[in-house]
């Protein structure tokens, strides 16, 4: 029997799993089909694809920034460039604001964090229980592990619904919502622009990422990942599995019509809701961590709604535990 189990293989997850492996033998457990959490990237073949959660990374706090350097030297991240505008807006695009990306895609922090992790993927945890002062593991394909110590670091509603009869903390008490976003990806048998990203300013489409522009492949397709505002997202997530077809073409004639040309008729369309994408009124605690129970949590809604809030909360956690 391991000594940790982690649960999500987001910023928050690889994190703490790649540091508490350094002293401890580690599991990691995913419901999805590999790595990166919000930062997946999805593969539309080979190597050309979308970042389909997390579009770049913009390092604020001096750590992160180191991090995310090295990462830089070892070829794992690479800066964005070209121009990022802001359309309908009297906002302009800041130099100084950098966008870092992975040199594959935004998956590749996790990637690189989990390599020497022993990763289960298509696991999705169904219950937790303690059993004999062990934690006690069950998955919808009947499947149980034990593990000593269990670290969580899915949204707040999963992880409200899987310990409400455990943790007992104030923070589980607090009226925290997580926005939604919803994300259509489309590609373009023609070039529409060489600009590498839009913002705009619509009760709609918040944003457009031109993926041809992070040089990560060759195609002659024109790849634009769109992502919608939270407002309309929180409106429409519950019901976008049965509706993804029409969400999907409100968004792509949302963005033709920004950028004010004729309406190109896809070659791919593929939707992905998130329903619990950010947060932007975090807790007052960074991270959770029960000596006494041996259970602990962390992730980006703890601390914001950016990347980097994942890295600080598993950061903390880290420190409690040791």
């Amino acid at each position: 029997m391991k000594d940790f189990c982690v649960i999500g293989s987001g910023v928050s997850g690889s994190t703490i799993a790649n540091l508490l492996n350094k002293k401890y033998s580690v599991d990691l457990y995913d419901k999805a089909r590999g790595p990166g959490g919000r930062s997946s990237f999805k593969r539309l073949k080979d190597k050309i694809g979308f970042d389909h959660g997390t579009q770049y990374i913009s390092p604020k706090s001096q750590k992160f920034k180191r991090f995310v350097n090295q990462l830089i030297k070892k070829k794992v991240l690479k800066n964005w460039g070209g121009r990022h505008l802001f359309l309908n807006t009297q906002k302009k695009e800041d130099k100084k604001h950098v966008k870092i990306i992975g040199v594959k895609g935004n998956n590749d922090i996790s990637k690189y964090l989990l390599k020497n992790i022993n990763c289960h993927f298509h696991k999705e945890l169904k219950k937790i229980e303690k059993k004999n002062k062990k934690w006690v593991l069950s998955f919808p394909d009947g499947d149980k592990k034990q593990y000593s110590n269990l670290i969580l670091t899915c949204p707040f509603p999963q992880l409200k619904k899987l310990t409400k009869k455990i943790i007992h903390h104030s923070f589980l008490k607090q009226r925290i919502k997580m926005d939604a976003n919803i994300t259509v990806m489309i590609s373009i048998n023609k070039k529409i622009s060489i600009v590498s990203s839009y913002f705009f300013d619509d009760p709609i489409l918040g944003w457009a990422a031109n993926e041809n522009t992070k040089k990560r492949f060759k195609s002659n397709k024109n790849l634009w990942t769109l992502q919608s505002t939270y407002k309309w997202a929180n409106k429409q997530i519950n019901n976008n599995k049965i509706n993804k077809d029409k969400n999907s073409q409100i968004l792509i004639k949302r963005f033709f019509d920004l950028l004010q040309i004729k309406k190109i008729k896809p070659q791919d369309i593929i939707n992905h809701g998130w329903k619990y994408s950010s947060n932007s009124m975090p807790p007052k605690i960074n991270s959770y961590w029960n000596s006494s129970l041996k259970i602990g949590a962390c992730g980006d809604w703890f601390v914001g709604p950016r990347f980097e809030s994942g890295w600080i909360s598993a950061m903390d956690l880290y420190k409690k535990i040791k």
